[in-house]
């Protein structure tokens, strides 16, 4: 990567993300779940700022309604405090960090801004300690982080399939209109999966045997096609009726959108953030004002962007 070795102060910025589509498989032996998910990222970022130190600190920022910092770990269980310690570790790094991370993607929301934390933290200490890891290699170390953080490293449209962390780009022609309403409390993604899984056994004798799970193909065409209605047709994410299951209320806020112009609306990963897909601009600004007139926190972005990047300050 680039080094600027000199610099007081290294900063990059990288995405948080929408799952148009999320299958997930069966609970496996090793206490995960096999998924296939149609990643897209968009205009929401999270900036770290990274200054030499002889230790490993962190410390957080927001400028963005409905952002809410109270909960954010700042001890060596934060992502990003641990996307540092392994790049150190990896390539013997003998120093530290001291990050500042200005937040203005949703904390627990399912939009995967611990992860994005993650990727970009990964390259601004690559390049302000000059470690010279490749953008693979990076990717490596980020999938030892969690299925989200390779796809915050690359960006754009991509297919995660594994635990979500093998990655294949995906063609996506235009931009699509997002307006994404924010929840004031967090989700936990293991208690989702955790209903999910009661769910399915509650429901065995109903449910079809969960096979190998595959992104719609629907989902590729309409990405490809940058049709923002064909999209909305084939939308789907398995973790939404767990996530209603636990925070009911979601059910009300989709109907919200869904009456007020959204084409589709999806709960945004493990939740509890509410993804609308808009027409166009229009369509995304007049939703975005009948939300908000709603007393709902609400936030307009686009995808896909890409993924972490370096910026000079």
């Amino acid at each position: 990567m680039t080094s600027v070795a000199s610099s007081t102060v290294v900063h990059t910025r990288a995405p948080g993300k929408i799952n148009v589509f999320l299958a997930v498989g069966d609970l496996q032996d090793d206490g995960y779940h096999e998924l296939a998910t149609a990643y897209q990222a968009v205009s929401l970022y999270e900036d770290v700022r990274a200054r030499h130190a002889d230790g490993f600190s962190v410390r957080f920022t927001s400028t963005t309604a409905g952002i809410d910092l109270s909960g954010v770990p700042v001890d060596d269980s934060n992502l990003a405090i641990k996307a540092a310690r392994l790049l150190a570790a990896a390539t013997g790094y003998a120093g530290g960090v001291a990050l500042t991370i200005d937040k203005n993607v949703p904390v627990a929301g399912g939009m995967g801004g611990g992860s994005a934390d993650a990727a970009a933290t990964l390259l601004a200490c690559d390049t302000l300690w000059n470690t010279g890891q490749s953008r693979d290699e990076l990717l490596r170390l980020g999938a030892q982080l969690g299925a989200d953080v390779p796809f915050a490293l690359m960006g754009g449209t991509a297919v995660g399939t594994g635990r979500g962390d093998e990655l294949s780009p995906a063609l996506a022609q235009g931009q699509f209109q997002w307006v994404l309403a924010l929840a004031d409390f967090g989700l936990s993604t293991p208690a989702v999966y955790r209903e999910l899984d009661e769910h399915r056994i509650r429901h065995l004798a109903d449910i079809n045997p969960v096979r190998q799970p595959r992104v719609d193909s629907g989902v590729l065409q309409a990405l490809r096609a940058g049709d923002p209605a064909r999209l909305a047709d084939v939308m789907h994410n398995d973790l939404q009726a767990p996530a209603l299951h636990l925070e009911p209320g979601l059910g009300a806020v989709l109907e919200l959108g869904e009456q007020n112009g959204a084409l589709a609306g999806v709960v945004s990963g493990s939740g509890p953030t509410v993804a609308f897909l808009a027409p166009d601009l229009d369509g995304a600004l007049e939703l975005q004002i009948a939300l908000s007139a709603a007393k709902l926190a609400v936030v307009r972005a686009t995808g896909p962007v890409h993924g972490a990047r370096l910026l000079a300050d």
